[in-house]
């Protein structure tokens, strides 16, 4: 996967989440992660893809048991270097399409916050996601985030004037669903598709959410907003973010799923 390494030795992947706008899909994630592991009795937790570290360092400083895997060795490095010894956590670098140096049923919750970003088939979607129901707890959760398809063709194919190229290259199907393949990075994805995905798998869903809703569309006005604005942003997006007529048209999802 050596677009991969390439994409993320470049992409300031941290500083994303940092921003005004990357925080709403960072505080919106941690809430439900929260939501999902409040009134466990000393979780464990495992991140496949967990980057730089975002949310495996911020829960290991927060004393729970991780286990981070991550397949760029560039990201890893980034992870360690912010780890003091002192937190609960292990680093391994791993591939989420084998996690056969995992046991099973062995994590309370279990987090693909990236990978799915980067898998091109039905059939790899389905082995990560079958990979990470075998490694959790039955009754335990899985959270699978996706990148959504119509954001993107109204962002980049339209509102960055792509929609020519993209018909030239073939890329828009005649439903509109924008192709993708490890030269353009990220897979893109619509809700029904999703909930085809998990139909294929032991679990039951608990809720989907638009993880950053309108932000992204709205990425200059977020990031200029003052401090009171900004909150009144996050009440207004935590509102409204489980509303399932709104989840299609968010860049970023979460699929919270619990282990039958």
């Amino acid at each position: 996967m050596n677009y991969l390494d390439e994409f993320y030795s470049v992409c300031d992947e941290e500083n994303r989440l940092l921003s005004r706008h990357g925080q709403v899909e960072y505080l919106t994630t941690m809430k439900y992660i929260h939501e999902c592991i409040d009134g466990m009795d000393d979780p464990s937790i495992l991140e496949v893809g967990a980057g730089t570290g975002r949310y495996s360092v911020t829960l290991a400083k927060e004393d729970y048991r991780m286990t981070a895997v991550e397949l760029v060795k560039h990201n890893l490095e980034v992870l360690k270097s912010k780890l003091d010894g002192t937190e609960p956590i292990r680093a391994l670098q791993g591939n989420v399409l084998d996690l056969s140096f995992l046991p099973d049923n062995a994590f309370d919750l279990t987090m693909l916050l990236g990978p799915m970003y980067h898998l091109y088939t039905r059939e790899d979607k389905l082995r990560a996601l079958r990979e990470a129901v075998r490694v959790t707890k039955p009754g335990g959760y899985i959270l699978a985030a996706y990148c959504m398809n119509e954001p993107t063709v109204i962002n980049y194919a339209f509102g960055s004037k792509h929609v020519q190229d993209l018909l030239e290259r073939n890329m828009l199907s005649p439903d509109w669903h924008l192709g993708s393949d490890p030269a353009e990075v990220f897979d893109l994805i619509r809700t029904e598709e999703i909930a085809s995905l998990d139909a294929e798998i032991p679990v039951e869903r608990v809720k989907l959410i638009a993880t950053d809703g309108a932000t992204n569309y709205q990425r200059a006005m977020v990031d200029e907003m003052d401090d009171e604005t900004f909150r009144k942003w996050l009440e207004y997006h935590f509102a409204i973010c489980e509303r399932q007529d709104l989840i299609g048209a968010s860049h970023h999802t979460l699929d919270i799923l619990r282990k039958n």
